[in-house]
């Protein structure tokens, strides 16, 4: 899968585009796949659908936020 201890998800990359690089792709990755608390039914569950999209698990709702983090 490419994973490592270091650059997590970024170990994709190998030892390309250097390592400062891959350290922020992976706090980037990191934050929006990571758990996220809804604002409607206040439960862990948010998933991100795409840029500035995320839903609800729980409620099923949809709403906006910033691409990477919900607030």
């Amino acid at each position: 899968m490419g994973r490592t201890k270091k650059v997590g998800s970024a170990g994709r990359f190998g030892v390309r585009y250097g390592r400062t690089i891959r350290k922020k792709i992976a706090d980037i990755e990191a934050l929006y796949k990571g758990k996220h608390k809804c604002n409607f039914c206040k439960k862990i569950g948010v998933r991100r659908l795409s840029y500035g999209l995320w839903q609800c698990t729980k409620c099923n709702i949809k709403f906006t936020g910033k691409a990477y983090s919900i607030e």
